[in-house]
């Protein structure tokens, strides 16, 4: 169904859905009036050493695949990962070059096991598509193509390596990978969590019926974050329409310092303190 039928029987206007909006909902309503609706938007906490490093290596192996075949190898990209980085939110220099140092070992050992001629259909590619009542869009790290389908890959530096299940349950993945099907009109069933730091890949290839129970899941929240912006654009009251969600990712909340329960919930940590230790 493209859309839903107002009083009226006139299609309503379709939901704007990314991954980080239906996160930042699941995590905490209260942040994502804060992060989407809030004008002027609250101040937000600073970098994360975390993020910058994702950045880097998102960026690396971006540069990577936009030189030609013959220009590429794992020298190459270690050297492009230097041309990348960026310290923000590390504790000094010297934690900066340690990870910047893990992070060339990551792409380049990552470069290595690529084909020679590996040629994505996209890299870094914004998709947006109508699927039911929602349009779900965002930005692709990579699709490939393999035995005549479209793959989904999401790149990940976090210190946790990744399950299958992490890729059979994404959301973000799914949304993808619809979002893919509708743009190229190619049939895109396979996703894949690539983790640089591991070497690991973990992958899922979805049935109809499993897409679309993601899909239903994703149009539900969908549904709940733009009844909420619509009663509050109303004049509804922002507290209860919006209420704040606790637990350990407060300390991490860009928005923190307007949280007085988020603050209560959680410590404060430091802006590198999701590297790996050691």
């Amino acid at each position: 169904m493209q859309g839903q039928l107002g009083l009226e029987g006139i299609p309503s206007k379709l939901v704007r859905v990314t991954p980080a909006r239906l996160a930042t909902w699941q995590q905490c309503p209260r942040k994502y009036r804060m992060a989407y609706l809030d004008r002027p938007t609250p101040s937000r906490a600073g970098a994360r050493a975390g993020a910058t490093l994702g950045a880097v290596v998102h960026n690396a192996l971006r540069a990577h695949f936009e030189l030609r075949v013959d220009q590429r190898s794992p020298e190459r990209a270690a050297a492009l990962v230097r041309e990348h980085w960026k310290s923000d939110g590390f504790a000094g220099p010297e934690q900066a070059a340690e990870y910047r140092e893990r992070a060339q070992e990551w792409v380049a050992g990552y470069v290595a096991g690529l084909p020679p001629d590996e040629t994505p259909v996209a890299v870094e590619r914004w998709v947006s598509a109508p699927v039911g009542s929602i349009i779900a869009e965002g930005r692709v790290d990579r699709i490939d193509e393999r035995d005549g389908e479209l793959v989904v890959v999401d790149y990940k530096t976090g210190r946790h390596g990744l399950r299958v299940s992490d890729a059979r349950d994404s959301l973000a993945l799914v949304l993808y990978a619809l979002a893919v099907r509708r743009q190229f009109h190619r049939t895109c069933r396979r996703v894949e969590l690539h983790h640089l730091p591991s070497g690991t890949v973990a992958s899922w290839e979805h049935t109809p019926e499993s897409l679309a129970a993601l899909r239903d899941r994703a149009e539900q929240l969908a549904a709940e974050f733009q009844s909420a912006a619509d009663e509050l654009e109303l004049g509804g009251d922002p507290v209860a329409l919006f209420p704040v969600r606790t637990g350990t990712h407060c300390s991490w909340c860009d928005f923190r310092a307007h949280c007085a329960e988020g603050k209560q919930a959680a410590p404060d940590v430091t802006s590198w303190s999701s590297l790996e230790v050691g």
